[in-house]
């Protein structure tokens, strides 16, 4: 039995048990909600503790390895700099999109302030929320972390991300001898955290079920509904912001004929939408930037795998409407200071986002953080994650050859 068949048997089973429970009445069985949703609770903190040094660790090494990019010229930097433009424009276009879709989202309000009663995490009142913002000069003076360490230990995720980026850029002014052991260093916490979320995932069944009963129990029906829509939503966002946004970007400004770049595109989107993995769809996008697109051999060497190893559009366009979903879901009121940290989060998240399965949704953890929102909602959607994950994957393919399309074309010129 393949392991998103039993994620999601775990998730219908573990609704189901919670509906029957809801439905029943009082009686004894009322307690088996209480009873499994500490197992649950295990398993989404044994996720968030990876998270950390997970993302510090991998900003890290990344910036600071971008000496080696700089050593093919200024194609390295230009690269980075249209992922980091893709990428915002993937978060912005996903909340326009998704926030008012899921405003139409109807969420009983009992039922959503139970399911905060119910999280581990609940933070604070809408009104609480309201009055704990900060104002814009202290949210842009709070960026910087008075110390670093204390910044991880409270979880404050954007400061600590300062902090990373600064501290990479910092390593590459340094010896480089030196540099490649503190660079080490780091490149083994990262692969440490990842083998250590590998185990974690293979609870993933167990605590998408422990998850899935106290909110089956507590929404009803109402549960597998919602479910359904985020698919639905998160699936049409993607494939819009491919149609709407990569095409045209390739296009117009990168200047390919619409059927050469689908020709092109068309057998890595296909393994990439059926494997759900980038990286398994790396040989046809390797061959299809060189027999149909003709890029240049240097930009084909360094750009792919550049582009595989750190810039998924897929990952930020998830991120975005997984938090508002969340957000909706548990009736967390999002400021518009709540959003533009949202969106900055995402941003400088995607690139560290793992080549592994529900990668994504693992990383999103940060950004439930500084939203405010519940993080138990990480559980239950990586037991829908599916779907979702096969258009994601199309993204960030089709993103690369769009991305990789723009900088061919100002090479040329």
């Amino acid at each position: 039995m393949s392991f998103t068949l039993r994620v999601l048997i775990g998730l219908v089973v573990g609704l189901a048990i919670g509906i029957g429970v809801a439905a029943a009445g009082p009686g004894p069985w009322q307690r088996l909600p209480g009873l499994v949703e500490p197992i649950g609770l295990i398993f989404v903190n044994a996720i968030r503790m990876t998270v950390i040094p997970l993302v510090a660790s991998g900003l890290i090494v990344g910036v600071a390895s971008m000496r080696d990019a700089r050593a093919v010229g200024r194609l390295g930097v230009r690269a980075v700099a249209l992922f980091a433009v893709f990428v915002a424009a993937a978060t912005t276009f996903s909340a326009a999109c998704a926030f008012p879709l899921l405003a139409r989202l109807g969420i009983d309000p009992a039922v959503a302030a139970s399911l905060r009663a119910g999280a581990a995490s609940v933070g604070k009142t809408a009104a609480e929320s309201a009055r704990s913002l900060p104002s814009w000069s202290q949210w842009v003076v709070d960026l910087v972390p008075v110390n670093a360490l204390k910044a991880a230990v409270d979880g404050a995720i954007l400061p600590l991300i300062v902090f990373s980026l600064a501290f990479g850029l910092s390593l590459t002014m340094i010896d480089a001898g030196r540099r490649q052991i503190v660079v080490g260093f780091f490149q083994g916490v990262s692969e440490a955290m990842l083998a250590l979320v590998g185990w974690v995932l293979r609870l993933t069944p167990v605590g998408v079920f422990a998850l899935a009963v106290p909110l089956g129990a507590r929404m009803g029906l109402a549960a597998a509904g919602a479910l359904v829509y985020y698919i639905g939503l998160l699936s049409l966002v993607s494939a819009a912001f491919i149609l709407v946004c990569l095409y045209p970007a390739a296009v117009w400004v990168g200047r390919v004929p619409l059927g050469q770049f689908a020709k092109a595109a068309g057998p890595a989107q296909v393994v990439a939408f059926s494997s759900r993995s980038s990286l398994a769809a790396l040989p046809a996008t390797i061959d299809g930037a060189r027999a149909s697109l003709r890029w240049p051999e240097e930009l084909v060497g360094f750009f792919v795998p550049l582009a595989a190893s750190m810039f998924r559009v897929g990952g930020a366009i998830a991120q975005t409407v997984a938090v508002l979903f969340v957000a909706r879901l548990y009736d967390v009121p999002l400021a518009p200071a709540q959003l533009a940290t949202i969106l900055v989060t995402v941003v400088v998240t995607s690139f560290t986002i793992p080549g592994i399965p529900a990668g994504a949704i693992i990383t999103m953890t940060p950004v439930l953080a500084v939203a405010g929102v519940p993080v138990e909602g990480i559980g239950l959607l990586m037991g829908v994650d599916t779907i979702p994950d096969m258009f994601r994957t199309l993204a960030n393919v089709t993103g690369w050859f769009a991305a990789g399309s723009i900088l061919a074309r100002t090479r040329a010129a």
